[in-house]
């Protein structure tokens, strides 16, 4: 199967919006197509803040990944993390996971990105298992949130 994963530039902002909330739906996510839109558009605006990428097969957009960056004293400057990653159903367990994380490995050395970090349900077996099989460890501590009031989220 071919698969090309090719970096957002704005088109197919409805086709992107659904998958997001298609993905925000599989765990009762709340899901504001208002703020991702704007979230959406200053997202691919400023290339500072990561990358987007439109995971394609010869037709159709069959997913997307979400590259967002940052910087870490620990592992040494410049540093990712996968905040969406979404296949639609219909293309999952064919390997394109695989390949999609290989696609972000090697962007990932481009951009001088020393490390990638990503969040993963618990309940989510398969994507556990393909996350471990690509070489991420599960570092043995837990990711804590604490939204912060602000004019444009709704907490």
């Amino acid at each position: 199967m071919e698969i090309v994963c090719k970096e957002y530039s704005n088109e197919n902002i409805s086709d992107i919006l659904q998958m997001m909330k298609d993905i925000n739906t599989i765990d009762s996510y709340p899901f504001d197509a208002k703020i991702r839109e704007k979230n959406l558009i200053e997202f691919t605006n400023k290339q500072s803040l990561g990358r987007l990428y439109l995971i394609k097969n010869r037709y159709n957009i069959i997913g997307y990944i979400l590259l967002i960056f940052g910087f870490s004293f620990e592992y040494g400057g410049h540093d990712a993390f996968i905040d969406e990653f979404y296949i639609k159903d219909d293309f999952r367990n064919q390997g394109i996971g695989k390949m999609v994380l290989e696609f972000i490995e090697k962007q990932s050395q481009n951009l001088k990105i020393n490390a990638i970090h990503l969040e993963v349900e618990h309940h989510n077996k398969s994507a556990n298992h393909l996350y471990l099989k690509q070489g991420f460890k599960d570092n043995q501590r837990a990711l804590l949130t604490k939204r912060i009031k602000t004019s444009t989220i709704n907490n």
